[in-house]
């Protein structure tokens, strides 16, 4: 017995050994980063000696220096208190929190499979064999069975299977941690352009709450000269024409600034009834944004990340599907009491002990592994287009946003002196008008081109801001793909 029993440990330490070596073998392929056409240099460039704005960097890949909040570029500290509450009540945030904190479970779910099982049990039965049945000792008798016990079975991780499922467990979550930065810059940068359409509009409704106040005034005064007979009616229709039309435009701008209020509540996490922004007609500088190199782009987009991050998890797969071709081994082990009294429960004859071990495989399954791996490297295609793909939009992006900065930063200046001639040729025909030499009609044109002007003026500069916010989304908001370094960690 006992040189049985010395045999089966030997037998069983000596599969363990050849485990432990086997484990060193891994199904895993090498993995590389999928290789982008990447420029040299934006095609659009920033304005020749335009500075950096205070507080931005430029991150690069080994950037683990703290860099403040994107959004302080402008200033608002209007602004700054609303972006702090993206974290904490935006629920799109909570809701990629809750999936990134699932998909680390699924590491830790992976991880468990280098660990062996241990289980434990009591057990009590009674049983009756037939009496019947010949050459069976307990035939007839009814035999009461308790029992308790301990059972622990490990699967040795033969060829790297629970490791490349580990594998793409972490850059699955390393995904869903840079989907969730992701997720928090597009509603940071969201939060930011409303902020500022209500700010622009603001502007828009200051300008024609002046303009409805000196267009009345302008009436009152054309009534008297009405009512004295020195002008006909003509020239008061056309102030009361001119005053409903600005009164119209002013009014629309509340429907306006009343539905970005409400989108901003909602992303504050806020019930919009609730929720208020008083009016501040200030005007918002337009920061200087270094966009650096395109190459830096790639480790500043969250989405680019989180998209390199899913090539590596389907890499991980293709190493999972390999596996599946080798055989499994299985070491078990139990012990523990079993007797028909309790009486004799604790003493030696009752104790019961085994150890084991299996080597089992798969000889035939009707191409079942071979279709898994051919799956498994198509999705790996697909990952890497995706993560190409990926790639080209965000140069899209900021080509985009650099051309419309530079287009709009011209257009402003064309605009302005466009609004300065027809402040001036109003100034004139308004001269002009009292002194008798012209009509109110020539006033009112001079007045609508002037207030036409103004209202562009203050349009592209809120243009200007608004390409502002949607390029410093494009570059990733300052952040950086080093904050993926550990999937387990919270962010």
């Amino acid at each position: 017995m006992r040189k049985q029993a010395a045999l089966l440990i030997r037998t069983t330490v000596m599969s363990a050994g050849a485990a432990a070596l086997l484990a060193a073998c891994t199904t895993l392929p090498p993995y590389t980063k999928p290789s982008v056409d990447v420029p040299a240099s934006y095609a659009t460039a920033p304005a020749a000696g335009a500075a950096a704005a205070p507080g931005w960097s430029v991150a690069a890949p080994a950037d683990q220096a703290s860099r403040g909040p994107w959004w302080t570029l402008f200033g608002d500290d209007e602004l700054d208190r609303l972006e702090t509450r993206i974290d904490i009540s935006n629920q799109t945030v909570q809701k990629a929190v809750a999936q990134l904190q699932s998909a680390r479970s699924m590491v830790a779910y992976q991880r468990a499979g280098f660990f062996p099982t241990v289980t434990a049990g009591v057990a009590q039965e009674r049983f009756r064999t037939s009496q019947n049945i010949v050459h069976r000792g307990l035939a007839g008798h009814t035999v009461p069975d308790y029992s308790v016990g301990v059972a622990a079975s490990w699967e040795p991780d033969l060829f790297g299977r629970v490791e490349d499922a580990t594998v793409n467990a972490q850059a699955n979550a390393q995904a869903s941690a840079a989907d969730l930065a992701g997720v928090r810059l597009a509603m940071q940068s969201d939060l930011a352009a409303d902020y500022f359409d209500v700010r622009a509009i603001d502007i828009q409704k200051k300008l024609l709450d002046d303009t409805v106040t000196a267009y009345a005034a302008a009436l009152s005064i054309l009534q008297q000269q009405f009512n004295s007979g020195a002008i006909d009616s003509a020239a008061v229709a056309q102030a009361q024409t001119q005053l409903e039309t600005a009164r119209t435009q002013d009014t629309d701008l509340d429907v306006q600034r009343a539905q970005l209020v409400h989108a901003i509540a909602t992303l504050t996490g806020v019930p919009a009834s609730s929720f208020a922004l008083p009016a501040r007609a200030a005007a918002v500088a337009v920061p200087s944004i270094p966009a650096g190199l395109p190459s830096q782009l790639l480790e500043r987009r969250p989405d680019i990340a989180a998209a390199e991050r899913r090539v590596a998890a389907a890499n991980a797969q293709i190493g999972e599907a390999r596996a599946a071709y080798y055989p499994n081994l299985t070491l078990s082990a139990s012990a523990g009491l079993e007797s028909s009294y309790f009486a004799p429960w604790l003493t030696a004859p009752s104790l019961f002990w085994s150890l084991g071990s299996q080597l089992a495989g798969t000889l035939f399954d009707g191409g079942r592994r071979a279709a898994a791996l051919q799956g498994a490297r198509a999705q790996y295609d697909g990952t890497v287009a995706d993560y190409r793909q990926t790639v080209l939009a965000a140069f899209q992006q900021v080509e985009d946003q650099l051309s419309t900065l530079q287009t709009l930063s011209n257009e402003a200046r064309s605009a302005q002196l466009a609004s300065d001639a027809a402040q001036h040729a109003l100034q004139l025909t308004t001269n002009q008008f009292h002194a008798g030499a012209v009509s109110y009609l020539d006033v009112a044109t001079s007045q609508t081109t002037a207030l036409a002007n103004e209202r562009t003026v203050d349009q592209i500069d809120a243009r200007r801001v608004d390409a502002s916010v949607q390029l410093l989304r494009a570059l990733g908001g300052g952040w950086s793909s080093s904050v993926l370094t550990s999937a387990e960690n919270p962010e």
